[in-house]
């Protein structure tokens, strides 16, 4: 069949859907779009005929396709066929590979973290490992998703890695087998002391609700004098509604209102309840979120705040009020499209309604709808979930997360490792060569912006155009030297927070995800707050009063 053919027979295909999808009655909205239809058909076919240069086809659809669905929302996404294997993990928690994240680093394929137990690790790779090829084929040059998908495959089949180890002057050569490589949604529970217990959540896969409910059961089973539960879910970026749904229904009774979701099409608009007994309604409750808690998270957070289940601690969460919903659109490729808004019990929507980069823009509190909970407390819509106890991350942040930009306390772990082929049990292991961590960063010529160097750099353009600039020259100059030694001491200033992040990437090296966490706890300042309202009962009380 030839292009001009298959051309015609999509477009008429279309042209036929949107005519059985179409009110009868909105003629004009239906000449539109297939006259559109159209248009983009016989422009599509002219340049990929006439056009100076060959052309990639499908590559060329793709930025037709992406640019469209960008001027909706971040959420509406084309998913193509060599990406179904990622779209599975999204929603299942599994997918068909060697189980390992990869991320560029100075432009290099760089391996991130194995999974414990997957093809990975079992071949013997580790963090830190550059990738070179695949099967013979360079990856140089190659975006992380196209390497996932050159290693993504029927499990069983078998993929040759090319990679170079810091460490080790010559390249290595291993051969993994594929897997069916499954991640866990609950990496980790445990007792923080005697009587409160601890559950996190990354991902709201297939079974978080029956996963969350048996790490629930297992601390009340095995500690009779268990009091409270801390529920983390920072940096859970959601998932499925109806694990949502489920998750909730392990802390809220039977047949209590979860969501309500409203969209265009009012046939598919539904109303979701809990179905399930619940592990325990009555356990004090404490709930982590924070800016990275989105979508599923909020829904849980938003559940628990608006019921008065439980007190949450941390920042604002995200801001996506939004529910997609997949449909398939031919050759094993998917849309996945906003459908809906949604509502907690209270009411209230707490989607983000400006964006800026793809992000959510703050939305202050007095252009927010107050709403009530079921004992009367006011609660905000629009713009994420605002806990009941707001902690501050404090400038810490700043270097952290500059650190982080730059993959600097990554590089250092790599180092770190090369040095020691062990470290102690993780709850026992610290890190106390922070000197060698400071020359580390001396030799990186470690620097990072700061609010204070952008107002000085603007007040350099205001002298200049007022012609201040000469008689101001030393004094500019004296100013940056001291914001550079105090720079400096940024990082001693907030050592505690830095050991915390080096010691949590060491750990993953040898206990993985769940040794990261169990190291991270004991340092965890919104962890630490919520074992005090946990243990202070009219302090959580008074934290789910109408004041």
């Amino acid at each position: 069949m030839t292009i001009k053919k298959s051309l015609k027979i999509a477009c008429l295909s279309a042209v036929g859907f949107v005519a059985l999808a179409a009110v009868p009655k909105d003629h004009d909205r239906l000449f539109e779009i297939s006259k559109n239809i159209e248009i983009f058909t016989n422009l599509y076919k002219e340049i990929n005929t006439y056009y100076v240069d060959d052309l990639n086809p499908a590559k060329l659809m793709r930025i037709g396709i992406d640019a469209m669905l960008e001027s909706l929302d971040p959420y509406t996404n084309y998913i193509s066929e060599a990406q179904i294997e990622g779209y599975r993990y999204i929603t299942e928690g599994k997918y068909n590979g060697i189980g390992a994240d990869f991320a560029k680093i100075k432009g290099e394929v760089t391996l991130i973290a194995p999974y414990e137990n997957g093809p990975a690790t079992k071949a013997g790779l580790k963090a830190g490992d550059v990738l070179m090829t695949i099967d013979g084929k360079e990856v140089a040059g190659k975006s992380s998703e196209d390497v996932n998908s050159f290693l993504q495959g029927y499990p069983g089949t078998e993929v040759v890695l090319t990679i170079k180890r810091p460490g080790t002057p010559k390249e290595l050569s291993l051969t993994l087998t594929r897997e069916e490589v499954n991640v866990e949604n609950v990496p980790y529970s445990g007792m923080l002391d005697d009587d409160i217990g601890y559950a996190a959540l990354t991902t709201f896969t297939r079974n978080a609700g029956r996963n969350v409910a048996k790490a629930v059961k297992e601390l009340k089973e095995e500690n009779p004098n268990l009091k409270g539960v801390v529920f983390d879910l920072r940096g859970n970026g959601g998932g499925l509604l109806a694990e949502a749904v489920n998750v909730s229904n392990v802390f809220i009774d039977k047949n209590e209102l979860v969501v309500t979701t409203k969209g265009k099409v009012i046939d598919w608009d539904r109303s979701f309840k809990t179905l399930n007994k619940p592990v325990d309604t009555d356990i004090p409750l404490v709930i982590l979120i924070d800016k990275g808690s989105a979508s599923a998270s909020e829904i849980v957070s938003g559940v628990i705040q608006d019921l008065d289940r439980g007190v949450l601690v941390g920042q604002r969460s995200y801001g996506k009020g939004l529910v997609q919903n997949t449909k398939d659109i031919g050759y094993n490729s998917k849309v996945k499209m906003t459908i809906a808004k949604y509502y907690v019990p209270s009411g209230r929507c707490i989607q983000g309604v400006e964006y800026e980069d793809g992000t959510p823009v703050d939305i202050p509190d007095s252009l927010r709808t107050p709403f009530k909970t079921r004992n009367g407390r006011q609660v905000l819509d629009g713009g994420g979930v605002k806990p009941d106890l707001y902690l501050d991350k404090g400038e810490s942040t700043k270097v952290i997360n500059s650190l982080n930009s730059k993959h600097l306390i990554f590089d250092y772990a790599t180092q770190y490792c090369l040095k020691h082929e062990s470290i102690a049990d993780v709850k026992d292991f610290k890190f106390t060569d922070f000197e060698d961590f400071i020359a580390y960063l001396d030799k990186r010529n470690f620097e990072y912006s700061t609010g204070t160097e952008k107002a000085l750099k603007k007040l350099k353009v205001a002298a200049g155009e007022e012609d201040y600039d000469a008689d101001l020259a030393p004094s500019f100059a004296d100013i940056q030297n001291r914001i550079k030694e105090a720079k400096k001491k940024d990082v001693y200033r907030f050592q505690a927070e830095v050991t915390d992040q080096i010691e949590k990437e060491i750990a993953s090296r040898f206990y993985y995800e769940k040794g990261k966490i169990q190291i991270g706890l004991r340092n965890d300042v919104e962890v630490k707050e919520a074992i005090a309202i946990l243990k202070d009962q009219s302090k959580y009380n008074s934290l789910l009063k109408n004041k």
